[in-house]
This record gives C-alpha cells, structure tokens and sequence, in this order.
C-alpha cells in the first residue's frame, strides 16, 4: 500500500469494519465500515461500503452536495465525510480525498520529512487585481502569503468568476517578504514572489475539470491533487 498501512480491526463485533492509522502518531486518517444505507439517510435498503476520511471544513461542505458523499457517520460532521464505495464516487476521486486526509492527520514531524516542493492552486480575483499586466511587465507577480508555500513550489493561479479557471503556472522564488496594505477586500503582512512559467487558455482547465478531479472550490490555498497535476503536465 502507498502508506504502509496495516488496517486495524478494533471492533470484535464488526470484524469487517476497518481503521487507517498513521505509524507514528497513530491517528486515524480513514475508517471504512459497512453500514445499512438507512443510516445514511437513504431510503434504499440493504447494505454499503463506507469510508470516512477528514477534509477541510469549507472543502466537505461542497462536497456534501454531491452525489456519494454525506456528513460523517459517526464522526464530527464539520471535518469528516462520508463516501460510498460503491462506485456512486470516481476511484480517482475517492484517492484524492483519502491523500487529503493523510496529509491533514500527518504529524508535524512527518509532514516535514515528507515535504519536498508542493503544488498548490491558489485563487484570484480578476476583478480587484489585473496580473497579467505586471507579468507583462517583469514576469513576476508579489501575492499574499501563505504560510504553507515554500521556496521552489509551485502555484498554479485560479482566476475566479466569470473566467473560473486556472490560467497561470508560477513557481515561488522568495517567500515571507514583509508588506503592509489594508483595504476592506484585503490585508497583508507579508508577500511571496511567484515567477510565472506558464500561461493557459481559458478553455484548457475551467471548474467543470477542477471538479472532475476533486475540486470543487477555490476559496483559499489548497494543495493540487495528483491527478490534475498530471492532466496538466502531461505525466
């Protein structure tokens, strides 16, 4: 297995249900467990595989509304979903969301030893700020910080509504550069510098393939699943 995991069965009387857990610090990052649909709210009978796995709170409220995936059964609500096994969700989405929970649950110690250069998408808002014209200018951009890019990631910049989709590849080349400015759509300590790379045409990777891939928002920073990076990169 990608994680070396050896499932643990804690629950002499459910041996099929099973709990994912981390080597070292030992927290759960996936259950799967077989429940009638009922509990789900459904209102077919029988029997289903489950699994449930933590997500960022605004990332599982979006999921929620589609199709497969539900509130936590037995677990917090806010951090944990539901997902059925059943085929009713992608395999390559179910992946991408177990990769998630993984990452949410790792220990600051093997988050660290694991890094390595990161891709994230991170949002943008064509209607306060034009970047085209300062890459036009130098073919660098100053943005707002995110205390969890790093130096050599790569960002992959989401222009919001009405274009909806990612048009530009960057790589970060300095990070925490103080900065002050304050408006009432934004405030700012500190910026990192993001080398453009790449530009995309505004057909190439819309929301409707974000969604494809796991992504159903863009709200904040959040890390690139393995799956799109390798649509767009061709690997």
């Amino acid at each position: 297995m990608q994680y070396q995991t050896i499932p643990d069965h804690p629950w002499k009387n459910s041996p099929d249900n099973a709990v994912l857990r981390h080597g070292d610090n030992r927290k759960w990052y996936g259950l799967i467990m077989y429940i009638s649909r009922e509990k789900l709210g459904l209102s077919e009978k029988g029997m289903v595989d489950i699994l449930n796995v933590k997500c960022d709170p605004v990332l599982a409220a979006s999921l929620r509304s589609n199709p497969g995936v539900f509130p936590a059964y037995h677990m917090n609500h806010a951090e944990w979903i539901s997902i059925l096994l059943d085929g009713t969700v992608k395999k390559e989405q179910v992946f991408n969301l177990l990769d998630l929970s993984y990452s949410l649950t790792a220990s600051a110690k093997k988050r660290a030893s694991e890094r390595g250069c990161i891709e994230w998408i991170v949002p943008a808002n064509p209607r306060y700020y034009d970047v085209e014209e300062d890459f036009q200018k130098s073919g660098f951009i100053d943005w707002k910080q995110s205390s969890n890019v790093r130096v050599g990631d790569t960002v992959y910049l989401y222009m919001g509504a009405p274009v909806s989709a990612i048009l530009y590849k960057l790589k970060a080349i300095e990070v925490d550069i103080p900065y002050h400015y304050e408006d009432k759509f934004l405030s700012m300590d500190k910026v990192m510098r993001l080398q453009l790379l790449e530009r995309y045409d505004q057909s190439l990777y819309p929301m409707a393939l974000l969604k494809e891939h796991g992504v159903f928002a863009v709200r904040g920073p959040r890390s690139m699943p393995a799956s799109l990076s390798r649509e767009i990169n061709g690997k």
